[in-house]
């Protein structure tokens, strides 16, 4: 149950938006085994001048922030760094505009499905992965 935030230092069309969503959402699935359904994906553009990058960096410049559920292996992590990379370089953004960065929280830090811990319920899948 992933919390995702894409931003970008431009504005987007919804189709391009939706790929986006597309993109990352695909590889969180794939690298992560979480639910087609479970989707919680926000998306913030700024002009230019209100989001400052390093030096080249382009237009297409691309963060991508992922809250989810701790436990996930260095080696999912680094499948779904990979996969994200990947599924944007197919929307043609080049990997040095991507950065990904996660916030992992403990299962008790979630209230879900009415304000239950996520350590209490079944999630519908396997966070160890």
């Amino acid at each position: 149950m992933p919390l995702v935030k894409i931003e970008t230092r431009r504005s987007l069309k919804v189709a391009e938006k939706k790929n986006l969503f597309n993109a990352v959402h695909s590889a969180l699935r794939e690298a992560l085994g979480i639910l087609e359904e479970d989707r919680n994906i926000r998306f913030v553009s700024y002009s230019p001048e209100d989001f400052q990058v390093p030096p080249g960096k382009t237009l297409n410049f691309t963060l991508v922030e992922i809250t989810l559920f701790a436990g996930r292996s260095p080696e999912a992590k680094k499948n779904l760094y990979r996969n994200i990379v990947g599924n944007l370089g197919e929307l043609g953004i080049s990997p040095v505009d991507v950065f990904i960065v996660l916030h992992e929280v403990p299962l008790e830090n979630w209230g879900i499905r009415g304000g239950i811990p996520a350590s209490e319920v079944d999630l519908g899948f396997d966070v160890q992965v």
